[in-house]
């Protein structure tokens, strides 16, 4: 199968324009559940990219994208694990910018980021004494 992501004469009249970009998102479906994938092109219409699975043709999916909605997209073509998605409904690739510093958007980024200071608890057991060596105890034992 040759490999859809190039460009052809006769379809790059009938396709979107095409914008790089490396975007971490979500797909979901009844037979593989919901999983993350790699975007590396997102048009108005669709989303090209690479996951751990290797989907069907024709199979229909939840598209999970940074600052959208979910959406309903159709797996149009397959290479190994690379796929393209035509979505249902329309996506604003300008809202997919890349994270800071190179990093990877992840699907969920709206969530709020807050640090969680860890719990101050103690976790020594009763009676170990620390830094004190040959401690004798009030019965007449050496503790070592």
């Amino acid at each position: 199968m040759s490999d859809p992501e190039t460009d052809s004469p006769a379809n790059a009249d009938k396709r979107q324009p095409r914008q790089s970009r490396l975007v971490k998102a979500a797909l979901g479906c009844a037979r593989l559940g919901r999983f993350d994938v790699t975007l590396r092109n997102v048009s108005q219409t669709g989303i090209g990219g690479q996951g751990p699975h290797m989907l069907q043709l024709g199979e229909r999916l939840t598209v999970y994208l940074p600052s959208h909605d979910p959406m309903m997209g159709t797996v149009r073509w397959v290479v190994d694990r690379r796929f393209g998605v035509e979505t249902d409904r329309e996506i604003y690739p300008e809202r997919l910018r890349g994270a800071p510093g190179g990093a990877l958007a992840a699907s969920d980024s709206s969530a709020a980021f807050q640090i969680v200071p860890p719990p101050k608890l103690t976790s020594r057991r009763p009676g170990l004494l620390l830094g004190v060596p040959n401690v004798t105890r009030k019965d007449g034992w050496d503790r070592h």
